[in-house]
């Protein structure tokens, strides 16, 4: 007796494994609008799988593997995140009332969401790593970062927040299209707003250009103003830098602080010297009105004299008149001593004031730029320093200095003068600001010796910035009356240590400079 080989299965189908053959079967069901019973299934799952139909066989109970899979297919569904999970809930539901229209419905519903995409059926709700990552970035750029930044505009910052939300939580092409329609208007919201932000800062730039020009022209006697509006008309010309306004706005307050002191001062000397030259007028009147008694005593000894009768009359008015002459003398002299003395006061009161003047001018000067070069002076330095290194303490980031002396600098000045040694110093203290970082300060920290503060910056990064500073002078040259000078200096490279004082860090980079300039000069050394 043979026996009759299986039905062959298709090529195509026989390169699928049955789970893959239960996926597509829970698809086309779904597709079809089939209720998902037993028979239902098993029929599907023959016609992938290339099976005949088997005969038509006698009515019987469901077949239990078959409903054990469309339990688990239910649980898988109501366990998975998002929307899918009430799918799954309510065909657990259905499954177990053997409600199969009810599951048909949930089933079909569920197919017209996601299956229409080609969605696996076993990887609904499941996001790649990388998706769920990107989604959970947007999510916090919109409601973070970008909220803080609209928090001038309630309306845009509220819409940025609820974008934010959105992505979290959007399933489905449709959502996804309306959350891209949000976030394009959203950005050129944000265009506009940038726009006008522009321009309403250079507006303001413009009003507080003319609003110094103004008091510049009204200073003429109030010098002392002068060197504040050159610090701020000179800050506003370039680039507004948040470092350059920190500076600015600390040095003024000091500087307007102790201008404040001194012009206190001024004003009690001036009122002082005022008083006293009440007091010099008053006893100069009364001096007056003392001569002007005495005149009128003499008058009458006189009369009196004239209608003596005897000797011993006349000698009686005259020791009068004698002691009237001492009076008068003694009067004298102390009127002479009092406004002698009250001359000196003033005089001492307009010294006074001529230096607190000085010494107010002198404030106004005192900004934290060094006059030849234009960067920072010691002053400066001491500021900018104090600054950086709190910063760096609190952030626990690295902070170098850069010492570096110019080469040969004696030299240059015996041979071509000092304005050529001026020159060269400021022309050194260009290249470097061209060449690094607008975040990198340097500072004249002697005659021919500058020091560079480099925040967040490792001590390797710092030694290659000031050999690129060195490569940039051999490539610009200095001209002194049309000939090329080249201009080299010697560096020592140190990383502050934490919570390092200021006086140590200069050390550790002045030995290393030094050691660059016994090495062969034009060198970079970094400090132990």
């Amino acid at each position: 007796m043979s026996i009759s080989p299986p039905p062959a299965i298709p090529a195509a189908a026989s390169a699928m494994n049955p789970a893959d053959i239960a996926r597509e079967a829970f698809r086309r069901l779904a597709t079809r609008r089939i209720a998902p019973t037993p028979d239902a299934y098993r029929a599907i799952y023959d016609e992938i799988a290339g099976v005949p139909p088997a005969p038509p066989a006698p009515p019987s109970a469901p077949d239990a593997g078959a409903l054990e899979v469309l339990a688990g297919f239910a649980r898988r569904m109501a366990e998975t995140p998002g929307e899918l999970s009430e799918y799954g809930r309510r065909m657990v539901r259905a499954a177990k009332a053997e409600d199969w229209t009810g599951y048909t419905q949930a089933l079909g519903q569920m197919a017209d969401r996601h299956l229409r995409r080609n969605t696996p059926v076993m990887a609904l709700g499941d996001e790649e790593p990388d998706t769920v990552l990107l989604r959970e970035m947007l999510a916090r750029t919109l409601s973070f970062a970008c909220a803080s930044l609209l928090s001038g505009d309630k309306e845009l910052s509220a819409e940025a927040e609820a974008l934010g939300a959105a992505v979290k939580t959007a399933v489905g092409e449709a959502e996804l299209q309306e959350i891209a329609a949000r976030l394009k208007q959203l950005c050129f919201q944000i265009e506009l707003r940038k726009d006008d932000g522009a321009e309403q800062q250079e507006l303001l730039l413009r009003l507080f250009r003319l609003l110094l020009d103004n008091i510049e022209g009204l200073l003429d006697d109030d010098n002392y103003m002068r060197g504040q509006v050159l610090v701020v008309q000179e800050l506003i010309k370039g680039p507004l830098d948040t470092r350059a306004l920190e500076d600015a706005t600390r040095s003024l307050k000091d500087v307007i602080i102790k201008q404040g002191h001194l012009k206190h001062g001024i004003d009690d000397v001036r009122a002082t010297m005022k008083n006293m030259m009440m007091t010099f007028i008053d006893r100069l009147g009364s001096a007056a009105a003392a001569t002007s008694d005495y005149h009128a005593k003499l008058g009458g000894f006189s009369e009196r004299i004239g209608n003596a009768t005897d000797v011993n009359e006349i000698n009686g008015v005259l020791d009068e008149v004698l002691r009237e002459m001492r009076n008068a003398q003694d009067e004298a002299l102390a009127s002479r001593d009092r406004m002698v003395s009250a001359h000196k006061e003033v005089q001492e009161a307009e010294q006074r004031i001529r230096e607190l003047e000085a010494e107010l001018q002198h404030m106004s000067e005192l900004v934290r730029e060094d006059q030849l070069t234009g960067s920072l002076n010691r002053r400066g330095l001491d500021d900018v320093f104090e600054r950086e290194s709190a910063r760096a303490d609190r952030r626990k980031t690295p902070l170098c200095v850069a010492l570096l002396d110019l080469d040969n600098f004696k030299r240059l000045n015996d041979t071509y003068g000092h304005m050529a040694g001026d020159a060269a110093l400021k022309h050194l203290v260009k290249v470097v600001r061209d060449t690094l970082r607008a975040v990198d300060v340097i500072a004249r920290f002697g005659g021919e010796e500058f020091l560079i503060l480099l925040p967040e910056t490792s001590v390797d990064a710092a030694a290659a910035a000031m050999v690129r500073v060195q490569r940039e002078l051999t490539r610009h040259f200095f001209l002194h009356d049309n000939e090329k000078m080249l201009i080299t200096f010697s560096c020592g490279v140190a990383l502050r240590l934490p919570n390092e004082e200021q006086a140590s860090l200069m050390a550790r980079a002045d030995k290393a400079m030094y050691q660059a300039k016994n090495s062969g000069k034009n060198r970079v050394v970094i400090a132990d």
